[in-house]
């Protein structure tokens, strides 16, 4: 649905006043919404929008928290100390809450979306892999490679970062759910993407008043980021039991 969105974006925001609030029809497979826009079209948009957001926040907070938590768990020291009590200066506010002031700061649209999960939820990946690198620098390929004279960024990047990658995989297949009902949620609050643009949770927003008249509105929306999320939450379990190495033994 996200690959067609493109596709069917012209068809997304042209309005039709005659259809407006039309109930779901075989021309309609989910209705009309309050501005006689096609539901299915909106949502298909609307998959672009949530696609663009999950995988966006995931990359780059994946990306600052294994720079940084590979750097603590490696360097220790005071390297680590000062990065743990960065750490613990983002864990001590509500993500969620921390998200809504930096949207607010950098006010609404895709891009400050991204940048705004990006900041809350790189914490989650520093601390995994920090923990990761901890119990694995002791390791007896480590210790050669650095009697072979292997500088610390050709440690971490080749000999550690890869032993590590199975559960940020993991980690960052549950990040994508996050970040696609984060930004249905700040979307919800006008936050988000703006109009004419297609988000799942303005949909849910701007039907909510309708709720009565025309559920299709906010049911068609609820539905598909309830089974998105659904779907990537058991995706990261089955990956999860395929990359532990106990499980698969079995």
């Amino acid at each position: 649905m996200a690959l067609l969105g493109p596709l069917l974006a012209g068809r997304a925001n042209q309005v039709d006043l005659p259809r407006i609030l039309a109930p779901p029809s075989a021309t309609l497979p989910l209705g009309a919404d309050d501005l006689g826009r096609p539901v299915l079209a909106r949502l298909a948009a609307g998959a672009g929008t949530s696609l663009a957001v999950g995988f966006g926040v995931v990359l780059v907070s994946a990306a600052i928290g294994a720079l940084l938590g590979g750097i603590a768990g490696f360097a220790g020291g005071w390297v680590d100390l000062v990065i743990v009590r960065i750490i613990d200066v983002f864990l001590a506010f509500p993500g969620i809450l921390l998200a809504i002031a930096l949207a607010g700061i950098l006010g609404p649209g895709l891009g400050n979306v991204v940048i705004a999960l990006a900041v809350v939820s790189w914490v989650g990946y520093a601390r995994l892999l920090r923990a990761q690198v901890l119990s694995l620098r002791g390791r007896d390929h480590v210790l050669a490679a650095r009697a072979l004279g292997a500088g610390p960024v050709r440690i971490l990047l080749r000999h550690l970062l890869p032993l590590a990658a199975a559960p940020l995989i993991v980690e960052a297949t549950f990040g994508v759910a996050g970040a696609v009902v984060a930004e249905a949620g700040l979307s919800f609050l006008g936050l988000g993407v703006q109009p004419p643009a297609a988000s799942w949770g303005t949909m849910i927003r701007d039907g909510v008043s309708q709720m009565l008249t025309a559920p299709h509105l906010v049911a068609a929306p609820g539905a598909a980021l309830m089974l998105v999320v659904l779907a990537v939450n058991l995706l990261g379990d089955r990956l999860r039991d395929r990359l532990d190495v106990r499980t698969a033994a079995r």
